[in-house]
């Protein structure tokens, strides 16, 4: 019989993250500034220190297949979170945020992104629960995105997305900053700033991203704890790896290739899943598919991690001989 996650470890580690996360918040809005090289190598060793530390809880305390499960997803999940930050870089430029206050910018569209994943998880275990050929339309959707990752996205600055249009008719804003605030008061009127706006673009972009990074980890893991953890964890450091990385994103050519491969492994693991506990009369007679197994998860673990390897080295082989 599968284990599975106690409760008290449950709610202790989600106590601990939401801690985590209030201490980073409270020191955002204490004091913002640009943090440097040193500290923002810091930060990311740290939440990387501590993914790691909760993998291995997870190893001592449950078991091997948690562990590796959360381990694999996030790499997952991390790997995706590095190529969305290049379009939440764009989109801090486009908006023109102050550099001061690009932490509480990243810092709130990262907690945003937590609250819309939450409701994207407990969706995706609903459907997975009820309907197992969940997973055929999941491969298919990532086998999909892994192919129109591979042909590469488009170089302009992004466009407003509809929340955003629809907000600015809806509500009047000033023309520039006033620091860090969402809304200031003029002439006895409220005018809302485009530090909100620049809020709603990070939000919602971060809802079509979780269209491709929820499949993709469910094909790793059906345990929602295991999902929801892995996505804190990879999203926690992406603040200060914003920061660390900077110029640098635009110059690893190949990463997106190395992300289209992981999406497509995972794409073709969901199918195999699906059809070996198929139940869908119009394929095989509505019996399992057992021809090929879906691999476990040691074997997808590495195949995460190669992807990555290859893609960042040649990458930055690439970005040598150019210089």
């Amino acid at each position: 019989m599968e284990s599975v996650v106690p409760q008290w470890f449950e709610i202790g580690s989600i106590a601990l993250l939401v801690i985590v996360l209030l201490a980073d918040l409270l020191l955002i809005i204490r004091k913002p500034h640009v943090p440097s090289m040193r500290e923002a190598s810091l930060w990311v060793g740290f939440y990387v220190l501590l993914a790691l530390l909760f993998a291995g809880a997870l190893f001592l305390m449950v078991d091997a297949q948690h562990g590796s499960e959360f381990l694999a997803g996030w790499l997952t999940e991390y790997s995706l979170s590095i190529d969305n930050l290049f379009v939440f870089v764009l989109i801090l430029i486009a908006f023109k945020v102050p550099q001061q206050y690009v932490q509480r910018a990243l810092l709130i569209g990262i907690v945003l992104a937590l609250v819309f994943r939450g409701i994207f998880i407990l969706a995706g275990a609903a459907l997975i629960e009820h309907f197992s050929w969940i997973f055929y339309i999941f491969g298919a959707w990532l086998i999909y995105t892994a192919i129109q990752q591979a042909r590469g996205g488009d170089d302009e600055q992004p466009r407003e997305g509809w929340a955003v249009r629809v907000i600015k008719k809806a509500l009047p804003f000033t023309d520039e900053f006033h620091g860090g605030k969402l809304s200031v008061k003029k002439n006895g009127k409220r005018y809302f700033t485009p530090f909100l706006l620049a809020l709603l673009a990070l939000g919602s972009t971060d809802v079509l991203f979780a269209l491709d990074s929820i499949p993709a980890i469910f094909g790793i893991t059906q345990s929602p704890f295991i999902v929801f953890t892995a996505n804190v964890f990879a999203l926690m450091g992406l603040r200060q790896l914003y920061f660390l990385l900077g110029g640098l994103l635009e110059k690893l050519e190949y990463l997106h290739y190395g992300i289209a491969a992981i999406l497509g492994y995972i794409g073709i693991k969901l199918v195999l899943h699906a059809a070996n506990h198929n139940e869908l009369s119009f394929i095989n007679g509505g019996e399992p598919i057992t021809v090929i197994p879906a691999p476990n998860t040691w074997f997808s673990l590495s195949v995460i991690v190669v992807c990555m390897v290859v893609a960042t080295v040649a990458s930055l082989i690439k970005m040598r001989r150019d210089e």
